[in-house]
């Protein structure tokens, strides 16, 4: 992907510009799809506190398990910058790279023998809610509910349903991966890309 759709504003509130700054200082990179949110303070905001309460380590869906559905996510929408910041520390969250070749649709997570049951359960959910139309088998909700509780699967829905927000608002203003995986060629972020025909 080349340029973004939509070029960033030549200023963003003050305000919000610090709020920007200790962002881009945390994460270690410019980030673009944020300062363009900037053309309107709302979307920037909102996104903002979304993003603020999102789970990190949970005692039902701890953050091997979130990190799994937010990278899964991210194929299954074909996000590259989703893909380039979820994947990024795969490996310090005990992920592997045959785990992440099954996330991005190389072989079956089934055939991963390190996949639990309650993490293929989730994923089969998370593919569920990221296709369209929406649809869930019975045999996929109750398989979910063999493994959490009401308030794990709000946790696995809602972590689910926020990359999809981010992977569409920032594939709807075109930008890219930043460079937060670069040393993880086994991503093939390449292939995953939004289309413009």
């Amino acid at each position: 992907m080349s340029d973004p759709y939509v070029p960033e504003p030549r200023r963003v509130p003050f305000l919000l510009r610090g709020a920007l700054w200790l962002v881009e200082r945390r994460m270690g990179r410019r980030l673009v799809a944020n300062r363009i949110l900037g053309w309107y303070p709302k979307a920037l905001v909102g996104s903002a506190v979304m993003e603020a309460l999102i789970a990190h380590d949970e005692p039902e869906v701890p953050q091997r398990l979130l990190k799994l559905i937010r990278v899964s996510t991210s194929y299954l929408v074909s996000c590259p910058f989703c893909i380039d910041l979820n994947a990024n520390g795969y490996d310090a969250a005990g992920i592997s790279a045959g785990e992440i070749a099954a996330l991005r649709g190389a072989v079956p997570p089934e055939s991963v023998a390190s996949f639990s049951g309650a993490e293929l359960a989730a994923l089969r959910y998370v593919a569920c809610i990221s296709r369209t139309p929406l649809s869930f088998p019975r045999g996929v909700i109750d398989d979910l509910k063999r493994y959490f509780t009401p308030r794990g699967i709000i946790i696995i829905a809602s972590t689910c349903a926020q990359v999809n927000f981010w992977a569409r608002l920032i594939q709807g203003i075109g930008v890219g991966p930043a460079g937060f995986s670069p040393d993880a060629p086994f991503l093939e972020l390449g292939t995953f890309t939004t289309r413009v025909d």
